[in-house]
């Protein structure tokens, strides 16, 4: 298995730590210049060979508009890539849109509830996911992978693999900080930051 692992680049809700979920937020000034830096890097990395990577992205604009800025950068043709639903972001449900401060004035237990088990949290809301539910789509996603791939999803989805392929504690997975300027490396079930 040889993935390469890039999350979308920064939105305003990314800026303004909002939990942005499944809402379709498009990038900002740079969330773009991150998604073109991100192309340009793995353009050095895969020289030649990138035209033979499989090429596949969540559906929502900002990872869209993340891979099709990467594929410029590589020099490859912006729309040569595919989508999979599997890699859509978790759903926050209600939370959605929402700061943490702004969750914890309306909802104190639930809260500290899910910092007390962030891994296995339901927030509130008929679509809501915990990552436990989100790793079980990325799980179905990584079974099928058979080629050399460079993946732009989201931030949960790449939590999910730091527990699927690097063995990682489901909360320690939830809480580290994960990148929009760098790329994942996914390699003979090893994973680790360039």
């Amino acid at each position: 298995m040889l993935i390469y692992v890039i999350r979308h680049g920064q939105t305003d809700w990314n800026a303004e730590l909002r939990l942005q979920g499944q809402r379709d937020i498009a990038l900002n000034d740079l969330g773009r210049q991150q998604a073109t830096g991100n192309g340009e890097a793995l353009g050095r990395l895969l020289g030649a060979d990138a035209a033979h990577f499989d090429y596949v992205s969540s559906p929502l604009w900002r990872t869209r508009e993340t891979m099709e800025r990467l594929r410029t950068a590589m020099g490859l043709a912006p729309d040569g890539y595919r989508t999979d639903a599997r890699l859509k972001e978790v759903s926050f449900g209600d939370w959605e849109g929402l700061t943490l401060p702004e969750v914890e004035a309306r909802d104190p237990q639930r809260l500290a509830a899910r910092d007390a088990s962030k891994w296995d949290f339901l927030p509130p809301g008929a679509e809501a996911e915990s990552y436990e539910i989100l790793s079980w789509r990325v799980a179905s996603w990584l079974s099928e992978v058979d080629r050399p791939t460079v993946c732009v999803c989201h931030g949960g989805v790449i939590r999910s693999l730091f527990k699927l392929v690097g063995g990682m504690d489901g909360d320690e997975a939830a809480l580290g900080a994960i990148p929009q300027d760098r790329i994942l490396l996914l390699r003979h079930g090893a994973i680790g930051w360039l």
